[in-house]
């Protein structure tokens, strides 16, 4: 029979104190971070058990949001999935923190100050970022996101992209076009496979200049506006847009309002996006159809998958768009 790792065995092979290690291994700060990972390493090697270390109990989690997202303009979605996580973790007397983290940082000592049970990751995240977090040892679910291996909460992102596009087929659009900041997202990716599905069930075929991919500028709306005006230059420009959240809509909407040509003022955008009600309708006579995503109940399905520390994803229900009100009208 295999004898247990001891502490006392990670300390002798690490050169360090039992109290060290036991700081690495619970993730409490007082050590660099290179010791840090150094201990943890070692450990996993031994084939150290790192659940004795942790209670059933959760007493704090950590809500990460990766710093790409210009925060200000995020809050609309992450602001109800940040009060349904905290609903959850106030009925269960948990205490509940939030960081926003990038590539360049030091995340595990960032991490650290917090003394975090667990982690709750919002939106992008790169494997790399991932990867360091996973090193922490600490039960983690993801939130508009999906990796293999871990627990993840999504909306019906396909859903919504196929009742969208579909929206403006029904609306008599044919020349509808796909706006999008990256595709290395998962959920924008979710959304382009049901704009795909439905212009293939209506047997619309779309030129690829139509899929409008913002070029890798460090200003994502600036990015956006080059992809837009792309579209307004072509000989045939869409008479469509479909736009991969709200704020690329509102983009949309002050470009055509902003352009000298007739033709883009007139093409309306469809926004699938995480906003609870349809926004209003432009000056320009643009509208925005959105769908309606219950982000605080994701915030309690998240919360709910780091408490059990399951190892399988959850989706949110998939909900219908909702239009604008019966007094905005498509123009035709």
């Amino acid at each position: 029979m295999t004898k247990p790792v001891r502490i006392r065995d990670i300390a002798e092979a690490c050169g360090v104190s039992v109290g060290a290690v036991s700081r690495a291994l619970k993730g409490q700060p007082g050590l660099r971070e290179d010791t840090r990972l150094r201990i943890i390493s070692v450990a996993e090697q031994q084939g150290y058990d790192f659940s004795r270390l942790r209670s059933d109990k959760l007493r704090r989690v950590l809500f990460l949001l990766h710093r790409q997202h210009n925060i200000s303009r995020a809050l609309p979605f992450y602001s109800p999935l940040l009060l349904g996580i905290e609903e959850v973790c106030r009925d269960h007397n948990i205490a509940l923190s939030f960081l926003s983290i990038g590539p360049g940082d030091a995340v595990g000592e960032q991490v650290m100050l917090h003394q975090p049970d667990a982690l709750i990751c919002a939106g992008f995240f790169e494997p790399e970022l991932l990867g360091l977090l996973q090193q922490m040892k600490l039960p983690m679910v993801l939130v508009d996101l999906w990796v293999p291996g871990l627990p993840c909460v999504n909306p019906d992102n396909t859903q919504g992209g196929y009742l969208a596009t579909r929206h403006l087929i029904e609306q008599g659009r044919s020349r509808i076009a796909f706006l999008a900041s990256t595709l290395s997202h998962y959920s924008i990716r979710q959304r382009e496979k049901g704009y795909r599905q439905a212009l293939y069930d209506a047997r619309l075929l779309m030129p690829p200049e139509y899929e409008a991919i913002a070029p890798p500028l460090l200003d994502t709306e600036q990015s956006l506006v080059e992809a837009v005006n792309e579209l307004f230059r072509l000989p045939e420009p869409p008479d469509a847009i479909f736009a991969y959240n709200d704020a690329a809509a509102l983009v949309v909407q002050r470009a055509a309002a902003d352009t000298s040509r007739g033709a883009p003022a007139r093409t309306p955008a469809v926004s699938r996006v995480h906003l609870q009600t349809a926004s209003p309708a432009s000056s320009s006579g643009n509208a925005s159809v959105q769908k309606r995503c219950p982000c605080r109940a994701g915030g309690h399905s998240a919360s709910r998958s780091g408490w059990r520390r399951a190892d399988h994803s959850r989706h949110w229900p998939s909900a219908r768009p909702i239009a604008d009100p019966p007094r905005s009208r498509w123009p035709g």
